[in-house]
């Protein structure tokens, strides 16, 4: 019995100062991802040129309303590029460019 109650006592003298400490949260750090990839918009000078289609590096993009300046933007990948804006078979706008990270451009269609 001496042993069983000498093993005992011990073990409740190592496991009492776990009991106490109860549960700690560690401190945390809040981490986030920037999307630096460079991002084109157009502005335009007539409302009817929001209709109008974009293509970039040769492949359809969609219409110049759905990366209106301030408002959306397409992200792209950082590199040399040509945009080209059409309206009614009419090129409007036709240029090659570079954009690195971290860059916003705006292009004006007229």
């Amino acid at each position: 019995m001496k042993k069983s109650a000498w093993a005992f006592s011990i073990m409740i003298g190592v496991l009492s100062p776990l009991s106490l400490s109860g549960c700690v949260q560690m401190p945390t750090e809040k981490q986030s991802i920037s999307d630096l990839r460079p991002q084109i918009s157009f502005k335009v000078s007539d409302d009817r040129l929001l209709s109008a289609r974009v293509q970039l590096d040769g492949l359809d993009a969609g219409q110049v309303s759905d990366y209106i300046d301030g408002v959306s933007s397409m992200r792209i990948r950082p590199g040399t590029h040509i945009v080209r804006v059409t309206f009614n078979n009419t090129v409007l706008l036709e240029e090659k460019f570079y954009l690195g990270d971290g860059v916003n451009r705006a292009f004006v269609v007229r």
